[in-house]
Parts: C-alpha cells; structure tokens; sequence
C-alpha cells in the first residue's frame, strides 16, 4: 500500500508545481487553492510512505515521479517543448525509480 500511496503522491507533486507556476505569484486564488490542496496532500502522502520505506528510496521515487510528470505534462499542454534527448533523459528517470522500486 506504500508504493500506491507513493505514487499517487508523486503525481500529486506534479499538479501542486503546475499549480504553483500557473498561481503568479500567488496572486490568483484558483491555482493558489490547488497548489495548497495538492502540497498538502502529497506531503501527506510521502510521510505515510515513510512509515514503511526508506527515506532516500521514497523520496527519490517521489521526486522522480513528479518531475517527470510535471516535464511530461508540460510538453503535452505546449508550455514546454518536446525533443528526443528530453524524452530520453525522462525515460532514464523512470527506468531509475522503477529500479529502485525492484531493489526494495
């Protein structure tokens, strides 16, 4: 139960940094509310994952996760460009997490 709560947090990192960026500053009160929402609930989540996983393993996969779904989101939605060293530096991220996930 960990790993799922791990990686539903590591999303959840993904939508409170969009969240961030789109707030300006905080100076707009929706995706200021998200971020909110969204921080709290994946630091929620890392700390139950902490109960049972390593700090270094949770937090690499957690980190992981969110960035690469936040790069990822970011080219699908136009805001970022797409190039093939970047996907391929993405899939080198999650080929890392999912290794961690396979030594644990």
């Amino acid at each position: 139960m960990s790993w799922v709560v791990l990686v539903l947090s590591g999303v959840l990192e993904a939508v409170w940094a969009t969240a961030l960026s789109r707030s300006e500053g905080f100076s707009r009160l929706g995706p200021s509310a998200v971020f909110v929402v969204a921080c709290a609930l994946s630091m929620a989540g890392l700390a139950y994952a902490l109960r049972e996983l390593p700090v270094g393993t949770a937090y690499a996969v957690w980190v992981g996760i969110g960035a690469v779904a936040t790069v990822a989101w970011a080219m699908g939605t136009g805001a970022e460009s797409i190039s093939l060293v970047k996907v391929l530096l993405l899939m080198g991220i999650v080929g890392c997490v999912a290794g961690l996930k396979l030594l644990h």
